[in-house]
């Protein structure tokens, strides 16, 4: 059911009520709610030193186990609300008519076939509504990235979304807006539907371009990693800077995934281009704020 504003209703997924959010979190080993503590910063160590490796760290288990239910039947419950359409894309989602050199990779054309369900859609009792919002839980990925403060995406469409990957679909090839992404599987695929990426295939600075074009025409898998991710696990990932993937879905079951977006930068709006391709729409503020970003790199 979509209610008046065209969330839909989180208690209709089965959720009897958030109480405190942290409530969700295993704080056993992830302790949010003692922030400054000792294992605290133990915690945040590990993950920087994750990140420092190679751009990416899991916390399995973030979510404890008898919540993993509600944080699955709230994604069916808004899966068919998802955007879906099958576009050809590059793995800059800039356009495909865009003048560039013979050999660049943003010549090169991938389809895309997952979809997205926008932030407008997403209730704000839902629980991955509650944790994005949450000030613990955003000091906690803040210190986990070595920032100072860290912000919202300001984007009203792609700051908190659900991807939704169909059996037979994948997300293919490309780079995040943001800095960093924050995501959670709220349900897996039968098969398929591994995360693969290429940790920090460029910087702020370097394109990369040959490498880039080695893992999109299939000579340049000593550059990838593949990563098993399950429901209640807490990904961090330097998505600006490597290269990822989900691989084809196999089975009967959609692949879902909550994205939580936040920046370094603040006011960070999505393109024009690449909102339209993602959510089949754009808003005011979209074609107010242009693209807002924190480097001169390809999108």
């Amino acid at each position: 059911m979509v209610t008046a504003g065209g969330r839909i209703n989180a208690c209709e997924a089965g959720d009897e009520g958030m109480g405190d959010t942290l409530d969700a979190v295993d704080v056993t080993r992830y302790p949010l709610d003692t922030p400054g503590s000792e294992k605290w910063a133990a915690t945040v160590r590990a993950a920087r030193a994750e990140l420092a490796a190679d751009g990416c760290c899991v916390l399995r288990g973030f979510l404890r186990p008898e919540r993993l239910e509600t944080l699955r039947a709230e994604g069916e419950a808004l899966a068919p609300h998802a955007y879906y359409r099958v576009e050809r894309v590059n793995a800059y989602n800039i356009p495909l008519d865009t003048e560039l050199p013979e050999d660049h990779p943003g010549r090169i054309v991938l389809e895309r076939g997952n979809a997205f369900v926008a932030r407008d859609l997403i209730p704000v009792d839902a629980l991955v509504q509650q944790l994005y919002t949450e000030p613990r839980f955003q000091r906690f990925i803040a210190d986990c990235f070595d920032l100072t403060e860290l912000h919202e995406f300001t984007d009203p469409l792609a700051g908190l979304c659900l991807n939704v990957v169909a059996p037979g679909m994948s997300h293919p090839w490309h780079f995040d807006t943001n800095e960093f992404t924050v995501s959670m599987v709220t349900q897996q695929a039968e098969s398929g539907g591994v995360f693969e990426y290429c940790p920090n295939i460029r910087s702020r600075t370097t394109e990369n371009f040959p490498d880039v074009n080695a893992v999109l025409t299939g000579d340049g898998d000593h550059l990838i990693r593949r990563l098993e991710l399950r429901p209640g696990d807490l990904q961090l990932f330097q998505g600006r800077f490597s290269l990822h993937r989900v691989s084809p879905v196999g089975g009967a079951s959609q692949r879902h995934t909550a994205i939580f977006a936040y920046t370094e930068t603040p006011g960070v709006i999505g393109s024009v281009e690449r909102t339209r391709q993602l959510f089949g729409r754009v808003l005011p503020d979209h074609l107010a704020a242009g693209a807002i970003r924190g480097d001169r790199l390809l999108d």
